[in-house]
């Protein structure tokens, strides 16, 4: 299903659940429901979430870098000769990699940043970017696609919301949210594996992502969203 579809669908659904509940809605409730919602996609690098957080900009900025840096190492006579060449085709090299390997290439940075110098500020950074190495790393519907996936974010939200104000209900927004999104995964053709290693696959194949019986259906399931939305918080109130 397509990052824009869940968005409306989890982000939706959360928030007019919650309201049905009479749960309070804040707006850090909001934003984790948004994020929620495109945060299992985080391991596929031309998702939703990854294309706003990595921008074709900074890949070509990236690449740009990598260029210049490959030129120096060439004329600086960092390394005698052939090593200087040697050195400037391994970083030059790398700037023609595709997007996808050069997206997962800045996860990787940005989490070793988190990782090495975050932590000294608030030890969340490295959870932030222990866990954006292992979106690097994962196979897409993989790991952030299970069901361990769920319980740990819904738990990182349990901790992080304690002793915020209005933060005790975080984890509910997250875990609906990212729940739900799995859930409208195992809508399509490849489904999802809940509890690997069991091989079990929660897949009812009512669509393929992109394709036109695909849009139809994103399109009643987002269409019913909107509706339940409208009902929820403009006609029942």
């Amino acid at each position: 299903m397509m990052g824009k579809s869940h968005l409306v669908i989890s982000t939706g659904v959360t928030l007019s659940a919650m309201q049905l509940a009479g749960i309070h809605i804040t707006v850090p409730a909001v934003a984790v429901a948004v994020l929620s919602s495109l945060l299992p996609d985080i391991d596929e690098p031309n998702s939703l979430l990854v294309r706003k957080a990595v921008p074709a900009m900074l890949l070509r900025t990236l690449q740009l870098a990598l260029i210049a840096a490959a030129i120096f190492l060439y004329f600086a006579d960092i390394a005698p000769y052939p090593w200087n060449i040697v050195q400037a085709l391994l970083v030059g090299s790398v700037a023609f990699l595709p997007g996808r390997r050069l997206r997962k290439l800045v996860m990787l940075l940005i989490a070793v940043g988190l990782i090495a110098f975050g932590s000294a500020y608030d030890p969340w950074n490295a959870i932030a970017g222990s866990i954006l190495v292992i979106a690097a790393v994962v196979p897409h519907r993989g790991l952030t696609h299970t069901l361990y996936g769920l319980a740990g974010w819904t738990a990182l939200l349990y901790m992080a919301g304690k002793g915020m104000e209005g933060g005790e209900l975080l984890w509910v927004a997250g875990g609906l949210s990212y729940g739900l999104h799995l859930l409208a995964d195992s809508l399509t053709q490849r489904g999802i594996t809940p509890l690997p290693p069991l091989p079990f696959k929660l897949r009812l194949k009512l669509m393929s992502t992109g394709t036109k019986k695909g849009g139809a259906v994103e399109g009643t399931c987002v269409a019913l969203t909107l509706a339940l939305v409208v009902f929820v918080f403009m006609i029942s109130r």
